[in-house]
Formats: structure tokens, sequence, C-alpha cells
């Protein structure tokens, strides 16, 4: 099992000092996952619309006043001063850039840094950012989402690629250089409906959900096993070898031991609890297929993000089984 987290890329800690000690400090600690979220654009009115509050209002505040840093950008600037960890977009949106260019840029990183980038994709859910950026529509994310990720894998693994989809066409092109990863940079989908899974059954190398979603919370080990069986019945129906699709997870309220949190239904949310709960809930997901975790250590100062990251390496991680 592979652990990780996510880097600042907004708000004060998304400075290249902050991003490159907290990263480093994350390989120090033996984390294998940098990751890295998506906007480019914050428009100033923003629909309720997010997926990951109960009331559908953006609910974090290093957006204020539009602050993000590109994570293509940012993922090279990340490989460049680290050594081992592998670095994830989480989630990209994939309509939000051109397929040809996006699939250049990740084979480059990939290039450049020997094999240690991971594509998250998501389909996107703010339509005021895709409107600022005149993408295709909004109502059309899912099919574009879609057939974005079908260019990326006949751009990185074909020899003479070509396309010919509603979106975009091209044909008689060299793409070179291949990604360094063989047959090419993992591709983890990020949602947790039903869409989601579907495209991670027929798209994905990894099916990666946040458990927060309130339409479909995964939250506790309960709804976690249900999700499992649903996506690994899909995977049966895609006719696909469900174990073939690898489990990702982020639990993005997780940074430290504590009191268990308590949910409305009376189950404990997972991954909060004490040392040893913690413990036994990293080896029961991994029991369940769960290859790799990513927990959330940012906090209003560098300084705390550190020892968070190297407290929970400390006193939970180390006492994983390998």
């Amino acid at each position: 099992m592979e652990f990780g987290f996510n880097i600042p890329n907004g708000g004060e800690l998304a400075n290249n000092e902050s991003i490159v000690s907290i990263s480093r400090k994350g390989e120090d600690c033996g984390f294998n996952l940098l990751a890295i979220p998506d906007h480019i654009i914050i428009p100033k009115a923003i629909g309720d619309n997010y997926p990951y509050s109960a009331d559908g209002k953006l609910n974090f505040s290093t957006l204020a006043g539009g602050m993000c840093l590109e994570p293509l950008a940012m993922m090279a600037a990340v490989a460049a001063q680290t050594t081992t960890a592998h670095i994830l977009t989480s989630v990209m949106v994939v309509p939000y850039r051109e397929p040809m260019l996006t699939a250049k840029l990740i084979s480059t990183i990939d290039h450049l840094s020997g094999g240690r980038t991971i594509l998250g994709c998501g389909a996107g859910w703010m339509p005021e950012e895709f409107d600022a950026l005149e993408t295709p529509p909004f109502k059309e994310r899912g099919k574009v989402t879609d057939e974005y990720i079908d260019i990326f894998r006949e751009l990185w693994t074909k020899d003479e690629p070509k396309f010919e989809g509603d979106y975009r066409k091209f044909k008689d092109i060299y793409f070179s250089p291949k990604p360094v990863q063989n047959p090419h940079p993992p591709i983890w989908i990020g949602g947790e409906s039903k869409a989601a899974m579907r495209r991670a059954a027929k798209r994905g190398d990894a099916w990666f959900p946040i458990g927060c979603n309130p339409k479909s919370p995964l939250d506790t080990m309960s709804k976690y096993k249900i999700a499992r069986a649903t996506i690994r019945s899909i995977c049966d129906m895609e006719a696909r070898d469900p174990d073939s699709l690898e489990l990702a997870y982020w639990s993005v309220w997780t940074s430290c031991a504590g009191e268990p949190v308590t949910l409305e239904d009376g189950e404990r949310m997972m991954l909060t609890g004490s040392i040893d709960t913690l413990v036994d809930d990293i080896e029961e997901l991994k029991g369940l297929g769960v290859s790799k975790l990513l927990f959330n250590f940012l906090s209003d100062t560098e300084n705390e993000t550190l020892d968070k990251i190297e407290a929970f390496s400390k006193d939970v991680l180390s006492k994983v089984s390998a």
C-alpha cells in the first residue's frame, strides 16, 4: 500500500519554498504520492454547485481572491525538485484543456521526471469556470472527458496515432517522446457517482473517490464496501476483470489521530479515532484491495503541516503491516 497527501496550490502556502519543503518532508517520511487539485480561473460569482458540501457552497478559503496555481505547471516544478514521489493531478478537470497539448505536457513531465506522473481525471463541477475558459459545453462534459481520455491513450501508445471524434480529429502526425511509463502514466478516475464508476471501469487504471460527497458518501467502512461491490459489478458488465482496476481513496478529513467522529446514522466515520483505530481501518482497506490511500495534512502554517506529516508517519504508518 502506498500513501500520499495533497500539496498546497492555493493560499499562503502556495509558494515554492513551502511546496518544496512539504513535498520533500513527505518523501523523507515515506509518502509516495503528492496530489495537486485543479482550477485555472476562479469566477467571482459561483453557483451552489460544489459537490462536496451539503448546501453546494464552495467551502474552502484557499481560493478566495482567485489564488490557484495551475496543476500541470506545478507538477513539472515539483517533479524537478523531488526524487521519488509520484505526482498526481487530484483531479484534473479534463475538458479544461485541449487534449493533444495536455497529452504532450504529461508525456514531457513523465519523460523528464523518470516516470513519476499520475493523471487523475474528472469531468468538473463548476459551469462558470467552463464558461470563462470557453470549453466545450458544461452539459457535454462527460462525453468530452471520455473522448479526451481516449485521445491521451491513443497519443501515448500508438506509433501512428489517429483519431476521429466529436470534439477532436487528427492523423498523419508524430507524437514523441512517449511517456516513460509503459504503456502510459496511470489514469485515475475521480468521482463517486455511477457515471464516474462506469468511466473508471471503461477507461481508468484506478478508481479514486473522495469519501465526503453528500450525494454519494463513502465515509464509513460499510458504505465503502457497498461502493466497492458496485464498481466490481460494473466491471463485470463491461467485461473487465475487476481486479485489474486499482482502488485508490482520498480521506480528506484525516490528518492525525484523535476522537472518533460519529455520523448521523450512528456509524463511526472511517479513518477517525485513535492511532490503533486508524491502523485498523488502513489494514481493512488494504484487505479490500485499496492500494493507494491519501490524507490531508495542510494547515495554516508550513511548520504545522510538516509536523503533521512527520507525526502521522511515525505514529500511524509505522504500525501498518508491510
